[in-house]
């Protein structure tokens, strides 16, 4: 019999275990002694936070990320398929949201392996909780180009997108050209439009602003630089 896919979220910094996650995750975290990361050094640092009761250099931690090859996901479920109980974390919060976690969760479908998602933070559905803006028609596009002028003709696009449908559209930048994006948008958008930017979400610097375009041009921007964000339009 196969094992089960434990889809567990990781904090989003260096917040307190027991403020971001319930006590079942941590207790099923500590029970595995497998798991597929997407980046070893921060599991690593995950994994030592919630005190994993067996020793971090005896656990078995395998490699999912955005340079792993369709053709070896076959290989990361075969502990799974040998009836071990894996466990999947992304450095994103919730794995398989913007991650690519999300495929070896389709594939394990296809090979009738159970898939456990776990309560847990995800910044982009915190973000969109703590906006105002519409939850119930939203769209995440993850990153928008990261040259000017193209960057510019999707914010003009996904405005008008935002305003003929009221849909909320909800996306991410690196952290060293979140400024550039702010600056961006609001040189780009129209006055009524409005933006939320959340920042650090969960940690003790956690920032979320929520105004029209002419209102944030009022004020003093944020410093965004190498802040985890999240960007929310409304027109």
């Amino acid at each position: 019999m196969a094992g089960t896919l434990y889809m567990i979220p990781v904090t989003l910094g260096d917040d307190i275990i027991s403020k971001a996650l319930p006590p079942d995750v941590v207790t099923i975290a500590q029970s595995l002694d497998t798991f597929i990361v997407e980046d070893e050094k921060t599991a690593r640092r995950f994994l030592s936070a919630i005190k994993h009761p067996t020793p971090i250099r005896e656990l078995t931690l395998l490699t999912l990320n955005e340079h792993t090859e369709e053709k070896e996901l076959a290989l990361l479920l075969r502990p799974l398929m040998d009836g071990k109980n894996v466990g999947l974390m992304s450095d994103a919060g919730c794995p398989g949201i913007a991650d690519p976690g999300a495929n070896l969760a389709a594939l394990a479908h296809k090979r009738n392996i159970r898939v456990a998602p776990l309560v847990g933070p995800s910044s982009i559905l915190l973000s969109l909780m703590a906006s105002g803006f519409n939850g119930q028609r939203f769209t995440f596009l993850g990153y928008l180009p990261s040259e000017k002028n193209a960057r510019i003709n999707k914010l003009k696009e996904i405005e008008k997108t935002s305003r003929q449908h009221k849909e909320t559209q909800v996306f991410i930048e690196t952290p060293y050209r979140n400024q550039h994006m702010l600056e961006d948008i609001l040189s780009s958008c129209h006055a009524e439009t409005r933006l939320c930017v959340a920042s650090n979400i969960s940690l003790g610097t956690e920032s979320i602003i929520s105004k029209t375009i002419v209102e944030w041009k009022k004020n003093p921007l944020p410093d965004l630089h190498k802040q985890l964000s999240v960007f929310l339009l409304l027109a």
